[in-house]
């Protein structure tokens, strides 16, 4: 089913969905591009708050910062290598036809190379600020989101984000084995908030450019299903995300902000993308997308007060 268009999307959906839609005025300009700074930045939002559960505190700020740019390399690596996988059919895709290997801005060799270098850089930084352990699970997430999504699951399994998005909650396990060199329960909780929470949001995204992944055969659900069964499959795993973001209540004693918090963005996320169902269109899914962006964040913000002010 092709769902309704929007008139107009909103700017902030816009500007985190054409990740790549403009084309880069200068060569830096491309080669930040091919990092997707944007993806990065709701990356890291999830690390700094786990580094701090972690440490019941605020951390050793030069590890925060070491950390964050550690991730932030890896990730971007992880991304310049996405690129170069993918350039063959995001020239098919509106909201990436401006990618920088796609214009001939930066040469698939370059870009590998590039890519290659940030993933080193990532490795050494990490092992040498924190630990071996932050500095594997980092690459790690590299290796998985390149070899099981980007080069096997994107293009031929409906489950391609819900597996692959796993690439995209290893930044909290960074983040806390950077604090104590190991990974908990509590990280683990983290993990599954983040990694349960990124088909819905996804999804959302792909409900907007459905014609693109259609354009280039990628079997998003929102393409081979119905407009239905795609909200309810996201209801479902919003549902999912609330009772993992709870279950760390007892598990780490969190207090009355991050109980709050966890109850009332998650009644909001739930009702909002179940509320797709009644109007299944472009613009309602980008609403869902935006809500998925303020959820983590305010989210893992009141993860980081609930411990500073106890």
């Amino acid at each position: 089913m092709v769902l309704n268009r929007p008139l107009v999307p909103s700017r902030l959906s816009t500007a985190f969905s054409h990740t790549g839609s403009r084309p880069a005025r200068t060569l830096i300009g491309a080669y930040i591009a091919l990092t997707k700074p944007r993806i990065i930045e709701l990356l890291l939002i999830t690390t700094i708050p786990t580094m701090v559960l972690a440490a019941g505190g605020w951390p050793e700020t030069s590890l925060v910062v070491w950390t964050v740019l550690g991730g932030a390399l890896a990730a971007g690596g992880a991304n310049a290598i996405n690129m170069f996988i993918d350039r063959d059919i995001d020239g098919l895709m509106e909201r990436t036809r401006n990618r920088p290997l796609v214009t001939g801005r930066i040469s698939p060799r370059n870009a590998l190379f590039f890519a290659l270098v940030l993933e080193v850089a990532a490795f050494a930084l990490l092992a040498w600020s924190s630990n071996v352990l932050a500095a594997c699970l980092a690459i790690s997430a590299t290796l998985f989101y390149v070899f099981v999504y980007s080069m096997w699951l994107k293009r031929t399994s409906r489950q391609n984000i819900v597996i692959g998005g796993a690439a995209g909650a290893v930044p909290v396990l960074v983040g806390w084995a950077a604090v104590r060199n190991d990974v908990s329960w509590s990280a683990i909780v983290l993990f599954l908030v983040i990694f349960l929470w990124t088909p819905p949001h996804f999804w959302a995204l792909a409900i907007r450019h459905a014609d693109d992944y259609r354009a280039a055969s990628v079997p998003m659900l929102p393409v081979v299903e119905s407009a239905a069964t795609t909200v309810r499959t996201m209801g479902w795993y919003s549902i999912a995300v609330v009772l993992a973001s709870l279950a760390l209540v007892p598990l780490n004693d969190m207090g009355v902000v991050y109980l709050v918090s966890a109850v009332v963005l998650g009644v909001a996320f739930v009702a909002l993308t179940f509320g797709l169902g009644a109007t299944p269109t472009q613009r309602a899914a980008m609403r869902v997308f935006s809500f998925s962006i303020s959820y983590v964040t305010l989210l893992f913000i009141a993860l980081t007060l609930d411990v500073l002010v106890r």
